[in-house]
């Protein structure tokens, strides 16, 4: 069974003014999010499930799905802050969305195979999709409580333009996840890659793997998912600003021994659109690599 790719579009945009998830960043008029779905084709995945906001679904299914008809199926999910489990309710106070597993929650009843999960406005790399669909494509039909990440080497991760906040990972000798702790202030220094402890500069590796929010999972999740947003809920519901992600997850199974994941080591470059000064140097870099015929100049004609 082919795996499907879900597409986490929801967001807001508002650091960079705007729905960036729509904005044309390529030569033919692409979007990050159509490198993301045609290096998956290349992968061998057969559907791809987009997660967004229902305020902007008919301008998502105008400038976005009608590129890929006839390339590969898709569906729309949508994800609302009145979403809750049965005995719940929203506070009227809330505003934030309840976080990417939430999100990733809203596709349950779309998907019965092998998925991987990754975000809108990340550029991510033809390597990063074939090595997660190779993984979840040689899954053993029925498998539970196998998952992956990929994990993209820091130094391939980093901004021109200053400190980036990056989940650095440990693993073990079977390179499986043991934990991955958030690090907010992540630069390339005269002594290399440093990330701030308290007052200390502390130097890792060039090829320390980080997450940048790529996950495998098997259906099995959706419900371990389920279970723990109840009681996940049942503290954090009345904190405007708690979010249920995927980490958090993640980090409950691997603690309980329930789950292992496997860390995937990618060639990939990441790149991505945080703020609205990041743009041009996005564009240079997707026309950079049509140049190098990694990608055609138009991706769905």
């Amino acid at each position: 069974m082919k795996p499907t790719l879900v597409i986490l579009a929801a967001g807001m945009g508002s650091r960079y003014g705007g729905l960036k998830q729509l904005d044309a960043l390529g030569p033919g008029g692409e979007t990050i999010m159509d490198y993301s779905v045609f290096d998956s084709i290349r992968a061998g995945f057969g559907k791809v499930v987009f997660i967004i906001r229902k305020d902007f679904e008919d301008d998502f299914r105008c400038q976005v799905l009608k590129k890929y008809e006839g390339h590969i199926p898709t569906e729309v999910v949508f994800q609302s802050i009145n979403d809750l489990p049965e005995g719940f309710k929203c506070p009227e106070e809330r505003i934030k969305p309840w976080g990417t597993n939430h999100a990733v929650l809203m596709a349950k009843e779309v998907i019965n195979e092998p998925f991987c999960v990754i975000n809108a406005d990340d550029f991510y790399g033809r390597d990063c999709f074939a090595v997660m669909g190779s993984f979840l494509s040689s899954l053993p039909e029925g498998s539970k409580n196998l998952y992956s990440m990929v994990g993209f080497r820091v130094a391939n991760t980093l901004s021109e333009n200053g400190k980036v906040s990056r989940g650095v990972c440990e693993v073990n000798d079977r390179r499986e996840l043991t934990t991955v702790v958030e690090r907010t202030e992540i630069i390339r220094r005269e002594n290399g890659i440093c990330y701030k402890d308290g007052d200390k500069w502390v130097v890792i590796d060039d090829n320390t793997p980080v997450s940048m929010n790529v996950w495998g999972f098997t259906p099995d999740y959706m419900n371990y998912s389920e279970d723990f947003f109840k009681k996940w809920l049942k503290t954090n519901i009345d904190t405007p600003k708690s979010e249920f992600f995927i980490p958090l997850m993640v980090n409950e199974l691997i603690n309980n021994n329930i789950a292992t994941v496997k860390v995937l080591d990618t060639t990939s470059k990441w790149f991505g659109v945080t703020y609205a000064e990041d743009r041009q140097g996005v564009v240079q870099k997707i026309a950079e690599l049509v140049k190098d015929n990694v990608y055609p100049s138009k991706l769905f004609a």
